[in-house]
Protein backbone atom coordinates (compact mmCIF):
# COMPACT_ATOMS: atom_id res chain seq x y z
CA UNK A 1 0.00 0.00 0.00
CA UNK A 2 1.43 3.35 -1.02
CA UNK A 3 1.78 6.00 1.63
CA UNK A 4 0.89 8.78 -0.81
CA UNK A 5 -2.54 9.65 -2.12
CA UNK A 6 -3.24 8.42 -5.66
CA UNK A 7 -6.14 10.82 -6.30
CA UNK A 8 -6.34 12.51 -9.70
CA UNK A 9 -9.20 14.72 -8.43
CA UNK A 10 -7.88 18.13 -7.30
CA UNK A 11 -11.20 19.24 -5.83
CA UNK A 12 -14.73 18.12 -4.99
CA UNK A 13 -18.05 19.77 -5.77
CA UNK A 14 -20.55 20.21 -2.91
CA UNK A 15 -23.83 20.07 -4.82
CA UNK A 16 -26.62 19.92 -2.25
CA UNK A 17 -27.54 23.62 -2.20
CA UNK A 18 -26.97 24.20 -5.94
CA UNK A 19 -29.31 21.31 -6.79
CA UNK A 20 -32.25 23.08 -5.17
CA UNK A 21 -34.55 25.36 -7.22
CA UNK A 22 -33.29 28.95 -7.43
CA UNK A 23 -35.94 30.39 -5.07
CA UNK A 24 -35.28 27.64 -2.54
CA UNK A 25 -31.55 28.32 -2.72
CA UNK A 26 -32.07 31.90 -1.54
CA UNK A 27 -34.44 30.75 1.19
CA UNK A 28 -32.06 28.02 2.37
CA UNK A 29 -29.12 30.46 2.30
CA UNK A 30 -31.01 32.89 4.53
CA UNK A 31 -32.14 30.06 6.82
CA UNK A 32 -28.63 28.61 7.25
CA UNK A 33 -27.13 32.07 7.77
CA UNK A 34 -29.73 32.88 10.43
CA UNK A 35 -29.27 29.56 12.22
CA UNK A 36 -25.49 29.92 12.16
CA UNK A 37 -25.59 33.44 13.61
CA UNK A 38 -28.03 32.34 16.33
CA UNK A 39 -25.80 29.33 17.11
CA UNK A 40 -22.67 31.45 17.48
CA UNK A 41 -24.39 34.24 19.45
CA UNK A 42 -26.32 31.91 21.76
CA UNK A 43 -23.38 29.69 22.61
CA UNK A 44 -21.01 32.63 23.07
CA UNK A 45 -23.51 34.17 25.51
CA UNK A 46 -23.50 30.94 27.54
CA UNK A 47 -19.68 30.95 27.52
CA UNK A 48 -19.72 34.61 28.64
CA UNK A 49 -22.25 33.97 31.41
CA UNK A 50 -20.41 30.95 32.83
CA UNK A 51 -16.97 32.57 32.65
CA UNK A 52 -18.08 35.81 34.36
CA UNK A 53 -20.35 34.36 37.08
CA UNK A 54 -18.40 32.72 39.91
CA UNK A 55 -21.50 30.87 41.17
CA UNK A 56 -21.52 28.90 37.92
CA UNK A 57 -17.97 27.60 38.34
CA UNK A 58 -19.23 24.08 39.07
CA UNK A 59 -18.75 20.79 37.20
CA UNK A 60 -22.16 20.95 35.46
CA UNK A 61 -21.48 24.40 34.03
CA UNK A 62 -17.86 23.55 33.25
CA UNK A 63 -19.12 20.78 30.96
CA UNK A 64 -21.80 23.10 29.51
CA UNK A 65 -19.09 25.70 28.83
CA UNK A 66 -17.15 23.09 26.84
CA UNK A 67 -20.29 21.93 25.02
CA UNK A 68 -21.06 25.51 23.92
CA UNK A 69 -17.49 25.97 22.68
CA UNK A 70 -17.63 22.68 20.74
CA UNK A 71 -21.02 23.57 19.23
CA UNK A 72 -19.66 26.86 17.87
CA UNK A 73 -16.72 25.01 16.33
CA UNK A 74 -18.98 22.19 15.10
CA UNK A 75 -21.23 24.55 13.11
CA UNK A 76 -18.26 26.63 11.93
CA UNK A 77 -16.69 23.55 10.34
CA UNK A 78 -19.40 23.17 7.68
CA UNK A 79 -21.83 26.10 7.43
CA UNK A 80 -19.46 29.02 6.57
CA UNK A 81 -17.95 27.09 3.63
CA UNK A 82 -21.41 26.39 2.21
CA UNK A 83 -22.48 30.04 2.63
CA UNK A 84 -19.22 31.32 1.10
CA UNK A 85 -19.57 29.02 -1.91
CA UNK A 86 -23.11 30.27 -2.50
CA UNK A 87 -22.04 33.93 -2.34
CA UNK A 88 -19.12 33.33 -4.73
CA UNK A 89 -21.22 31.18 -7.08
CA UNK A 90 -18.87 28.25 -6.51
CA UNK A 91 -19.41 24.64 -5.52
CA UNK A 92 -15.81 23.54 -5.09
CA UNK A 93 -13.71 22.52 -2.12
CA UNK A 94 -10.08 21.48 -2.62
CA UNK A 95 -8.93 17.96 -1.79
CA UNK A 96 -6.80 19.17 1.20
CA UNK A 97 -9.69 21.44 2.25
CA UNK A 98 -12.09 18.50 2.13
CA UNK A 99 -9.79 16.36 4.31
CA UNK A 100 -9.35 19.27 6.74
CA UNK A 101 -13.11 19.73 6.99
CA UNK A 102 -13.58 15.98 7.49
CA UNK A 103 -10.97 15.96 10.27
CA UNK A 104 -12.46 18.84 12.27
CA UNK A 105 -16.02 17.62 11.69
CA UNK A 106 -15.04 14.22 13.11
CA UNK A 107 -13.30 15.82 16.12
CA UNK A 108 -16.27 17.98 17.07
CA UNK A 109 -19.04 15.45 16.44
CA UNK A 110 -17.14 12.92 18.58
CA UNK A 111 -16.53 15.57 21.24
CA UNK A 112 -20.26 16.33 21.34
CA UNK A 113 -20.86 12.63 22.03
CA UNK A 114 -18.26 12.53 24.79
CA UNK A 115 -19.53 15.70 26.48
CA UNK A 116 -23.13 14.48 26.48
CA UNK A 117 -21.92 11.26 28.09
CA UNK A 118 -19.80 13.11 30.68
CA UNK A 119 -22.74 15.42 31.48
CA UNK A 120 -24.97 12.36 31.99
CA UNK A 121 -22.41 10.94 34.43
CA UNK A 122 -22.29 14.28 36.24
CA UNK A 123 -26.09 14.25 36.69
CA UNK A 124 -25.93 10.60 37.80
CA UNK A 125 -23.48 11.44 40.59
CA UNK A 126 -25.44 14.58 41.57
CA UNK A 127 -28.77 12.74 41.86
CA UNK A 128 -27.69 9.28 43.08
CA UNK A 129 -24.77 10.30 45.33
CA UNK A 130 -25.46 13.93 46.34
CA UNK A 131 -23.46 13.71 49.57
CA UNK A 132 -20.36 12.52 47.71
CA UNK A 133 -20.75 14.86 44.71
CA UNK A 134 -18.07 17.38 45.69
CA UNK A 135 -15.54 14.67 46.52
CA UNK A 136 -16.20 12.67 43.34
CA UNK A 137 -16.52 15.52 40.83
CA UNK A 138 -13.38 17.44 41.72
CA UNK A 139 -11.88 20.11 39.43
CA UNK A 140 -8.98 17.79 38.61
CA UNK A 141 -11.29 14.90 37.71
CA UNK A 142 -13.51 17.10 35.54
CA UNK A 143 -10.47 18.49 33.71
CA UNK A 144 -9.20 14.92 33.21
CA UNK A 145 -12.55 13.83 31.73
CA UNK A 146 -12.59 16.70 29.25
CA UNK A 147 -8.90 16.53 28.29
CA UNK A 148 -9.08 12.75 27.92
CA UNK A 149 -12.14 13.14 25.67
CA UNK A 150 -10.28 15.66 23.50
CA UNK A 151 -7.34 13.28 23.18
CA UNK A 152 -9.50 10.34 22.08
CA UNK A 153 -11.48 12.49 19.62
CA UNK A 154 -8.34 13.95 18.03
CA UNK A 155 -6.75 10.51 17.57
CA UNK A 156 -9.98 8.98 16.26
CA UNK A 157 -10.49 11.80 13.74
CA UNK A 158 -6.86 11.55 12.66
CA UNK A 159 -7.26 7.81 12.02
CA UNK A 160 -10.31 8.22 9.77
CA UNK A 161 -8.83 11.23 7.96
CA UNK A 162 -5.59 9.35 7.19
CA UNK A 163 -7.56 6.34 5.96
CA UNK A 164 -9.59 8.63 3.68
CA UNK A 165 -6.43 10.36 2.42
CA UNK A 166 -5.09 7.05 1.07
CA UNK A 167 -8.14 6.52 -1.18
CA UNK A 168 -8.07 7.17 -4.92
CA UNK A 169 -10.70 9.30 -6.66
CA UNK A 170 -10.71 8.79 -10.40
CA UNK A 171 -13.38 10.83 -12.16
CA UNK A 172 -16.55 11.48 -10.17
CA UNK A 173 -15.98 14.35 -7.73
CA UNK A 174 -19.58 15.39 -7.04
CA UNK A 175 -20.71 15.14 -3.40
CA UNK A 176 -24.52 15.41 -2.97
CA UNK A 177 -24.06 17.09 0.42
CA UNK A 178 -23.20 20.48 1.90
CA UNK A 179 -19.92 19.25 3.43
CA UNK A 180 -17.34 16.48 3.00
CA UNK A 181 -19.13 13.56 4.60
CA UNK A 182 -17.01 10.44 5.09
CA UNK A 183 -19.70 8.11 3.70
CA UNK A 184 -20.03 10.23 0.54
CA UNK A 185 -16.26 10.19 0.03
CA UNK A 186 -16.12 6.40 0.36
CA UNK A 187 -18.94 6.10 -2.20
CA UNK A 188 -16.96 8.28 -4.65
CA UNK A 189 -13.67 6.41 -4.26
CA UNK A 190 -12.53 4.11 -7.07
CA UNK A 191 -10.18 2.17 -4.76
CA UNK A 192 -10.84 -0.49 -2.14
CA UNK A 193 -12.67 1.05 0.85
CA UNK A 194 -12.96 -2.17 2.85
CA UNK A 195 -10.51 -1.03 5.56
CA UNK A 196 -12.23 2.36 5.85
CA UNK A 197 -15.64 0.75 6.21
CA UNK A 198 -14.39 -1.81 8.70
CA UNK A 199 -12.84 0.89 10.93
CA UNK A 200 -15.88 3.16 10.63
CA UNK A 201 -18.38 0.45 11.56
CA UNK A 202 -16.25 -1.18 14.27
CA UNK A 203 -13.95 1.26 16.05
CA UNK A 204 -16.13 4.29 15.27
CA UNK A 205 -19.38 2.54 16.12
CA UNK A 206 -17.95 1.09 19.34
CA UNK A 207 -17.13 4.59 20.60
CA UNK A 208 -20.58 5.99 19.80
CA UNK A 209 -22.50 2.97 21.09
CA UNK A 210 -20.43 2.80 24.30
CA UNK A 211 -21.10 6.47 25.02
CA UNK A 212 -24.80 6.07 24.25
CA UNK A 213 -25.05 3.05 26.57
CA UNK A 214 -23.31 5.06 29.33
CA UNK A 215 -25.92 7.79 28.90
CA UNK A 216 -28.79 5.29 29.00
CA UNK A 217 -27.43 3.54 32.11
CA UNK A 218 -26.88 6.89 33.85
CA UNK A 219 -30.47 8.01 33.25
CA UNK A 220 -31.95 4.63 34.15
CA UNK A 221 -30.13 4.90 37.50
CA UNK A 222 -31.26 8.53 37.88
CA UNK A 223 -34.89 7.59 37.16
CA UNK A 224 -34.74 4.72 39.65
CA UNK A 225 -33.26 6.99 42.33
CA UNK A 226 -35.81 9.76 41.71
CA UNK A 227 -38.77 7.37 41.88
CA UNK A 228 -37.67 6.45 45.41
CA UNK A 229 -37.88 10.08 46.54
CA UNK A 230 -41.02 10.33 48.74
CA UNK A 231 -41.77 13.98 48.01
CA UNK A 232 -43.47 14.93 44.73
CA UNK A 233 -41.69 18.29 44.85
CA UNK A 234 -38.36 16.52 45.27
CA UNK A 235 -39.09 14.28 42.28
CA UNK A 236 -39.98 17.26 40.09
CA UNK A 237 -36.86 19.17 41.12
CA UNK A 238 -34.61 16.19 40.38
CA UNK A 239 -36.21 15.55 36.99
CA UNK A 240 -36.13 19.23 36.03
CA UNK A 241 -32.35 19.36 36.53
CA UNK A 242 -31.98 16.59 33.95
CA UNK A 243 -34.77 17.61 31.57
CA UNK A 244 -32.73 19.96 29.41
CA UNK A 245 -29.94 17.41 29.03
CA UNK A 246 -32.40 14.67 28.06
CA UNK A 247 -33.95 16.96 25.43
CA UNK A 248 -30.56 17.55 23.80
CA UNK A 249 -29.65 13.86 23.90
CA UNK A 250 -32.98 12.78 22.36
CA UNK A 251 -32.66 15.26 19.51
CA UNK A 252 -28.98 14.58 18.84
CA UNK A 253 -29.09 10.78 18.88
CA UNK A 254 -32.55 10.60 17.29
CA UNK A 255 -31.30 12.27 14.13
CA UNK A 256 -28.06 10.25 14.08
CA UNK A 257 -30.09 7.02 14.34
CA UNK A 258 -32.34 8.25 11.52
CA UNK A 259 -29.28 8.64 9.26
CA UNK A 260 -27.07 5.69 10.19
CA UNK A 261 -29.22 2.97 11.79
CA UNK A 262 -32.21 2.82 9.43
CA UNK A 263 -32.38 0.09 6.76
CA UNK A 264 -30.42 1.12 3.66
CA UNK A 265 -33.55 0.65 1.51
CA UNK A 266 -35.20 3.60 3.30
CA UNK A 267 -32.25 5.95 2.66
CA UNK A 268 -32.17 8.77 0.13
CA UNK A 269 -29.67 11.58 -0.34
CA UNK A 270 -32.28 14.25 0.45
CA UNK A 271 -33.58 12.54 3.60
CA UNK A 272 -30.08 11.83 4.90
CA UNK A 273 -29.01 15.43 4.27
CA UNK A 274 -32.10 16.76 6.03
CA UNK A 275 -31.42 14.57 9.07
CA UNK A 276 -27.75 15.56 9.02
CA UNK A 277 -28.74 19.24 9.05
CA UNK A 278 -30.73 18.59 12.22
CA UNK A 279 -27.80 17.28 14.27
CA UNK A 280 -25.05 19.41 12.71
CA UNK A 281 -26.85 22.77 12.50
CA UNK A 282 -30.17 22.74 14.38
CA UNK A 283 -29.03 20.98 17.57
CA UNK A 284 -26.10 23.36 18.25
CA UNK A 285 -28.52 26.25 17.67
CA UNK A 286 -31.14 24.90 20.07
CA UNK A 287 -28.74 24.00 22.91
CA UNK A 288 -28.47 27.57 24.31
CA UNK A 289 -32.28 27.92 24.36
CA UNK A 290 -32.83 24.48 25.89
CA UNK A 291 -30.32 25.04 28.69
CA UNK A 292 -31.02 28.71 29.44
CA UNK A 293 -34.83 28.59 29.31
CA UNK A 294 -34.95 25.80 31.92
CA UNK A 295 -32.22 27.19 34.15
CA UNK A 296 -32.82 30.15 36.48
CA UNK A 297 -29.17 30.43 37.50
CA UNK A 298 -27.99 30.60 33.89
CA UNK A 299 -30.71 33.09 32.92
CA UNK A 300 -29.73 35.28 35.85
CA UNK A 301 -26.05 35.11 34.93
CA UNK A 302 -26.88 35.98 31.30
CA UNK A 303 -28.87 39.05 32.39
CA UNK A 304 -26.04 40.16 34.66
CA UNK A 305 -23.40 39.63 31.96
CA UNK A 306 -25.39 41.51 29.33
CA UNK A 307 -26.26 44.40 31.66
CA UNK A 308 -22.62 44.60 32.80
CA UNK A 309 -21.43 44.78 29.17
CA UNK A 310 -24.09 47.36 28.32
CA UNK A 311 -23.10 49.50 31.30
CA UNK A 312 -19.40 49.33 30.43
CA UNK A 313 -20.12 50.41 26.85
CA UNK A 314 -22.27 53.34 27.95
Amino acid sequence: MSGTNQSSVPEFLLLWLSRQPQQQQQLLFGLFLSMYLVTVLGNLLIILAISTESRLHTPMYFFLFNLSFVDVCFSSTTVPKMLTNHILGSQSISFPGCLTQLYFFSVFVDMDNFLLSVMAYDRFVAVCYPLHYTTKMTHQFCALLVSGSWGICILNALLHTMLTARLSFCADNMIPHFFCDISALMDLSCSDTHLNEMMLFTEGAIIVITLFVCILVSYICITWAVLRVPSTKGKWKAFSTCGSHLTVISFFYGTIIAVYLNPSSSHSAEKDTAATVLYTVVTPMLNPFIYSLRNKDLKGALRKAISRKGFSIS
